[in-house]
């Protein structure tokens, strides 16, 4: 298991499934199959590694015609905190966008 600073890579064994490994990590398995690209019903194959987003964490998967403008009012933030965890922001659809919420206040 990599991670990075804000999912974990989780390499698929024999006999898991999507809706395991969400029930595991405590994350709906739909947020799982769309950060990682795939419909909720899809084959995963072993030796496939998946993204298993950090609790802590907010996510927004981008649509057609979002711009920044839409995200950083989805995410009730600021387009320089928004950048700080997006560094690279092309806003294609289907696009992860990521945002770190602080716990105090």
């Amino acid at each position: 298991m990599n991670e990075n600073s804000y999912v974990t890579y989780y390499t698929i064994k024999k006999g898991d499934n999507l809706y395991a490994i969400a029930r595991e990590y405590n994350i709906n398995p739909k947020l799982l199959a769309a950060i990682n690209g795939i419909k909720d019903n899809e084959y995963i194959y072993p030796n496939q590694e998946i993204m298993i987003p950090k609790s802590g964490y907010s996510y927004y998967i981008t649509g057609e015609g979002d711009t920044l403008d839409t995200v950083v009012e989805a995410f009730k933030t600021n387009p320089q905190d928004l950048l700080e965890y997006n560094k690279t922001i092309y806003l294609l659809p289907e696009q992860i966008m990521v945002f770190k919420r602080n716990t105090f206040n």
